[in-house]
């Protein structure tokens, strides 16, 4: 039987764009105002010192200045590197990148606290308005609070491209929606694969066999619990969300108890955006559930221990304290922690063109060489008034580029259709919304290492990314890809404004 009609064209998605800073040249604004400042500082200099004094002024300029317009193939400046290296070795003079805690570490309450970035946080469990419990992350540092979803992703397989089209369009408009949300700082999507002990097979095999089955049948589900856990994999994935504790700019600051009785009212909303998007039953992480996640990602042994008195009917009572590493020792590139190792990566670029809806399917599938990845894409949703004006003024900043040069360049040409393109979709009511992610692959051996490191390159290559890893911060990475919600650019000692204009 012959089908006749038009195909349906399949859906791409792209033009993805960082906005850029107005400037000359690969100079930002702010690094266009040292180059206009320098050069008067040169002529002061003639006119002072003389000719020679002028030319150590300029050599001084030329020489800071090439180290902000040379750039590697990630779009870091000579600059970056050079701080990136000069804050690893003041770590490691200080003795910040090794971490011990417990009775006999070196924090002074003997408990097993979280390193780094999440060291401040305090959690909290909550019901939202449908009786729910849900764990509250405060971090007093950004003064944010986080709460977490589980879900259960629905997968692509045997799925038809017009269900795919939708859950993407959901997607989109859940994101856009976190920009009208009053007090939203960000938003993450977690998902990590580890290997499958099989104790959750052998749990729901022996809750639901018959004792009267035949023999035949009980002996091929024991062979089914014994044999089919080897190899496999588990999938999970979590969505979190974080929230200034003022809801506006200049706002009315919210201590911990009215924050927790605000979120409990707004939570059913949330989850139920997600239940369009392909994420499956979204329902909050409580305070028993996030202590495991935390206390996995950091001890991956502990899993089979968790899984196994689950199994028993018992639940591993873990509070805040002791989720922690016993010990942690961060690299230049890479992180150890109890008895695992682990590298982070960071995405420097977004797919160029267009790419499909499956462009990072094969980037979170389980791998033989890592055993125990996390994708974290990270979102940082602007409000309506705010898109308006970064659209703008990157559409301003992309003309001025484009008008600076007689004969500009095909780069700049194309990157100026591209600002005009996202303005134009921005004034029909689209969202704006910042993302990058963080990859992080942990095995169990330091001489696994590189496989793990050959397999991410790999993968990254087929999701059409391009990833760094985070050489000196292996350890601030590790945490931010974990489901926490942390907000890394309120972390840094230099504003992200300031960087993004050198």
């Amino acid at each position: 039987m012959a089908v006749t009609g038009d195909a349906r064209p399949v859906r791409t998605y792209g033009n993805w764009r960082k906005p850029m800073s107005a400037g000359l040249g690969g100079l930002g604004s702010l690094g266009t105002a040292i180059l206009l400042v320098g050069l008067v500082a040169v002529v002061i200099a003639i006119m002072v010192a003389g000719f020679a004094a002028a030319m150590l002024v300029a050599l001084l300029l030329a020489a800071f200045l090439g180290v902000l317009v040379l750039r590697d193939r990630h779009g870091r400046s000579g600059l970056q590197r050079v701080a990136a290296r000069a804050g690893w070795m003041r770590a490691r003079a200080s003795g910040t990148h090794l971490y011990r805690s417990g009775p006999l570490g070196r924090v002074p309450w003997g408990a097993f606290q979280l390193p780094g970035l999440a060291a401040p946080s305090r959690l909290s469990e909550w019901r939202d308005s449908y009786g729910r419990p849900f764990a509250m992350l405060h971090v007093p540092v950004t003064r944010h609070y986080t709460v977490v979803f589980a879900t259960e992703p629905d997968g692509a397989s045997l799925v038809d491209e017009e269900q795919i089209d939708m859950w993407v369009a959901h997607w989109g408009a859940w994101l856009a929606s976190l920009g009208n949300e009053p007090g939203v700082e960000a938003a993450s999507v977690t998902v990590e694969t580890a290997p499958d002990s099989g104790t959750r097979l052998r749990r729901e095999v022996e809750a639901h066999s018959d004792p009267d089955a035949p023999d035949v049948a009980r002996a091929m589900l024991r062979a089914v619990v014994d044999v089919y856990p080897e190899g496999s994999a588990t999938v999970k994935a979590w969505v979190a969300v974080t929230f200034s504790e003022a809801a506006r700019s200049g706002g009315r600051r919210r201590d911990p108890q009215a924050m927790g009785r605000e979120l409990a009212s707004r939570l059913p909303g949330l989850t139920q955006g997600l239940h369009s998007t392909g994420a499956g039953a979204a329902r909050p992480v409580s305070a028993q559930e996030l202590c495991e996640v935390i206390r996995v990602a950091y001890d991956p042994p502990a899993a089979r221990l968790i899984d196994t008195a689950r199994a028993t009917g018992q639940v591993p009572e873990l509070t805040w304290n002791d989720v922690g590493p016993t010990a942690t020792q961060a690299a230049w590139d890479h992180y150890r922690h109890d008895g695992a190792w682990s590298v982070s990566w960071s995405m420097t670029a977004a797919p160029r063109g267009e790419a499909f809806a499956s462009v990072l399917g094969q980037l979170l599938a389980p791998h033989g060489d890592v055993d125990r990845k996390r994708v974290t894409l990270l979102y940082r949703p602007e409000d309506a008034a705010q898109a308006a004006r970064v659209v703008e003024q990157d559409k301003r900043n992309a003309d001025f580029r484009a008008s600076a040069s007689n004969r500009p360049t095909a780069r700049v040409l194309v990157a100026q259709r591209a600002a005009a393109a996202t303005a134009r979709e921005e004034a029909r009511g689209a969202g704006l919304v910042n993302f990058g992610a963080i990859v992080t692959a942990t095995v169990s051996g330091a001489d696994r290492l590189p496989d793990a490191r050959a397999a991410i390159d790999n993968l990254a290559a087929t999701a059409r990314i391009q990833l760094r890893p985070v050489y000196g911060s292996q350890d601030s990475a590790f945490a931010a890809g974990l489901p926490l919600g942390l907000v890394l650019r309120r972390h840094l000692k230099v504003p992200t404004e300031i960087r993004e204009t050198l």
